[in-house]
């Protein structure tokens, strides 16, 4: 579904992905590891339209999307759930979850949907008239995740979407994330918690300064000795 060779990005002088190539395979759960830095938000961002290559391709289901911009991505089945959740705070949860959907023109299907994202999150039916800024974090990834959702993607690239939840909002989180999986939608995961993305996901891509150098099942990953001792504790 989605492949990307030799990918080069930088941030002016500065080389934020070498030579990057990635596989992600229609209904798989793919996730990228690696320490702060590693070029892992660079990869999800370079996909969504969002940071130029500087080299390389990305193909989407057999197209070219290298220099597609957001917009044109995400109208091809490409979804993007930000790290920090950036929703809308002074628009209210329904029109955070209207933004989701704003290229579509299937007024029924969208109602079928957010009949849907409400029934999976109740918290946002019950405020969708609130402001999305004064939801708590937990809430506000529900919102973050909905709102993708609602674009009906083929790919959703979640990036760290347990950062700065409580421990059993991850849980909830990491939950959600396998349910929609298990719905047919393709996933590429970003995740801070290494441990919790190797146990969630079919392969893993480790990333170290800017380049894969190690891929595998999540099971290969969590038995290597390099992984274990520099990002799962020992």
């Amino acid at each position: 579904m989605l492949e990307i060779t030799g990918l080069h990005c930088r941030y002016g002088k500065v080389s934020a992905l070498r030579d990057l190539s990635i596989e992600v395979r229609q209904g798989e759960l793919v996730t990228l590891i690696g320490a702060n830095g590693a070029g892992k938000t660079t990869t999800l961002k370079a996909i969504s339209g969002i940071v130029p290559a500087a080299a390389g391709r990305i193909v989407f289901d057999g197209e070219d999307v290298t220099h597609a911009g957001p917009r044109a991505i995400l109208a091809k089945g490409i979804a993007h759930c930000p790290e920090g959740r950036h929703v809308f705070p002074y628009m209210t949860v329904q029109e955070n979850l209207d933004m989701g959907c704003y290229l579509r023109r299937d007024a029924d299907g969208i109602a079928e949907d957010l009949n849907r994202i409400f029934e999976r999150f109740p918290v946002l039916s019950e405020r969708r008239r609130q402001a999305a800024g004064t939801l708590s974090g937990g809430e506000q990834q529900m919102l973050a995740i909905g709102r993708a959702l609602m674009s009906r993607p083929r790919l959703i690239l979640f990036d760290e979407p347990s950062l700065g939840l409580a421990p059993n909002l991850v849980e909830t989180t990491f939950e959600i994330i396998s349910e929609i999986r298990a719905q047919g939608v393709t996933v590429l995961l970003v995740e801070q918690n290494a441990y919790a993305a190797l146990e969630l996901c079919d392969r893993c891509y480790l990333l170290e300064s800017g380049e894969v150098t190690l891929t595998g099942s999540g099971q290969e990953l969590l038995d290597n000795p390099h992984v274990k001792e520099a990002y799962l504790g020992g």
